[in-house]
């Protein structure tokens, strides 16, 4: 089945969110298609032209964005003096419901991948009113052990790289909420330290790929690399801005006010990061929904397995 042909947007522009914040916004496909919004990953990732070709551009009005602090979205997080605690999952959210609001949208397909998983879903629980149905892939909930997890307990699969991990942390920090120590390190008006942080940390991002490559090309831009470190250890090291004293998590926790939205969540059996323990309970607490695992994957959204089952989905939905 694979990705559809490369398209090129017919409309973008800059959405003026509030706290000083402007966020990049495009479309794709069919003017007059069913909508769906693609929500990338990270946090801080941003979108690329990827994410337009999972929906069919016949059938589809395909709508991207740059979530806030990265991408084309301004402030970038690679700047000192951005103020990061505007950008939580709560504005984010509300940046999603602007922005179909703008865009004379009464439902969308919400699509998410890793954090944009977690962003989707949450966004779904909150106003259910808005999304017609849920793709997701790589699929987090944005809970405590997920984070324990991906900061800790890969050490003991990755002995090496995580002592290197832990290198740059001092010896008490190396015994609390390790992201939360590394986003001190990269808040720190020191450059010098800032930077050694942020390539530690994506360094530690690296080596947890299950598989090669095991290197990736957009950390060696020290601009995205210190972008994408901010924002990711920020979220990590506040429970996501979702925390409630509850390990499990507030996602898992409403899974069933997602009853009545169709979904389907596909994922890799060896993605290391997002478990399938907690996406086989998502998928039970979640009435209607559909869970696909596809065998000797990790958490990508780009392997032929997990194309082919997110391209399936949509193509189902817009058939709805």
């Amino acid at each position: 089945m694979g990705l559809y042909p490369e398209t090129e947007p017919y409309d973008h522009g800059m959405l003026d969110v509030g706290d000083g914040n402007r966020i990049y916004w495009e479309v794709c496909g069919n003017p007059h298609g069913k909508p769906a919004v693609m929500l990338h990953g990270g946090p801080g990732s941003g979108c690329g032209p990827s994410f337009r070709r999972y929906c069919d551009p016949a059938a589809y009005r395909i709508v991207l964005l740059d979530q806030r602090g990265c991408g084309r979205s301004t402030p970038r997080a690679s700047a000192y003096d951005t103020d990061m605690s505007v950008n939580t999952t709560a504005h984010v959210i509300a940046d999603l419901e602007l922005l179909r609001r703008h865009s004379g949208i009464e439902r969308w397909l919400v699509w998410g991948v890793s954090w944009g998983s977690v962003l989707g879903l949450r966004y779904a629980q909150t106003h259910p009113e808005a999304v017609s149905e849920l793709v997701v892939t790589a699929v987090g909930t944005g809970s405590n052990p997920e984070v324990a997890l991906l900061t800790r307990g890969l050490g003991q699969i990755f002995p090496e790289a995580f002592e290197q991990f832990l290198a740059v942390l001092s010896e008490d920090e190396r015994d609390g909420n390790l992201a939360a120590a590394y986003n001190r390190l990269i808040e720190s008006p020191d450059p010098q330290v800032r930077a050694r942080a942020a390539r530690a940390w994506t360094d530690w991002e690296t080596a947890i790929v299950p598989a090669p490559p095991r290197s990736v090309e957009r950390f060696e831009d020290p601009a995205f690399r210190m972008a994408f470190a901010r924002t990711v250890t920020h979220y990590f090291g506040n429970d996501h801005f979702l925390g409630d004293g509850n390990d499990e998590g507030v996602v898992l926790r409403d899974a069933p006010l997602l009853k009545g939205i169709p979904g389907t969540l596909v994922q890799g059996s060896l993605d290391f990061g997002n478990l399938l323990g907690t996406v086989w309970r998502l998928h039970h607490a979640w009435p209607g929904s559909e869970l696909i695992v596809v065998d000797d994957v990790g958490h990508t959204m780009g392997a032929s397995g997990v194309v082919d089952a997110l391209v399936a989905a949509t193509d189902s939905y817009a058939r709805r």
